[in-house]
């Protein structure tokens, strides 16, 4: 049995170029349009989208436990990671700011992750339920992923606005490069993942 249902492009033989997205004859081996290479699914998808979910997860840790900033004031320093930030802003009456830090920095980022591994995890087991609701999860964790880098970006502008001397000084925490690796990494692997392994999986005589 094909992998490919009957009623897929794949399974009639073509192929869409993933440079112009022209749908050509896959035994061209190369796009007549732009002289792409013509691939019916993205070579080893799965297994690239797997290990960068797992580097980017490896990340995530120190990402949250070590200091995203370092507030120098009166030579005294004080380092906050990302959840302390959330909960002084919070104690602070700023409540709009830590909930979107917290949104933003926290849970995207994890919820990138459940769902990518979630993904994985159903193609891998050639689940063939619910094709259309894990597409729309592929769908909306390809476009959530860029906003987790709010946080960095706080940073960022505090690091360039608030030197004062040594009144006040703000510097960048290890944390913050670990959080650009989670972020860059997260949208490579979203990008990695061919969603329609979704649906090759159905296999035959499923809709």
């Amino acid at each position: 049995m094909s992998d490919f249902p009957h009623d897929s492009a794949a399974a009639r033989g073509l192929a869409t170029c993933h440079t112009c997205y022209k749908l050509s004859p896959a035994a061209v081996q190369h796009c007549p349009r732009c002289g792409a290479h013509l691939h019916l699914r993205v070579s080893q998808s799965l297994h690239r989208t797997m290990a960068l979910v797992i580097t980017a997860a490896i990340l995530y840790v120190p990402a949250n436990v070590l200091p995203i900033m370092t507030t120098e004031q009166l030579g005294s320093a004080t380092d906050s990671t990302i959840m302390g930030g959330v909960v002084l802003l919070w104690h602070h009456g700023s409540y709009p700011i830590a909930a979107v830090i917290f949104i933003a920095s926290v849970m995207v980022p994890l919820s990138k992750l459940l769902g990518l591994s979630v993904l994985c995890w159903s193609v891998a087991r050639r689940h063939a339920t619910a094709p259309r609701e894990r597409t729309v999860m592929y769908r909306v964790t390809e476009l959530v992923g860029r906003w987790s880098m709010i946080d960095v970006f706080v940073v960022a502008i505090l690091v360039a606005l608030i030197q004062l001397g040594g009144l006040l000084s703000i510097y960048p925490g290890s944390a913050a490069l670990a959080f650009c690796g989670v972020v860059i990494v997260t949208i490579i692997a979203a990008e990695s993942f061919d969603p329609r392994l979704i649906w090759d999986r159905l296999g035959d005589g499923n809709e």
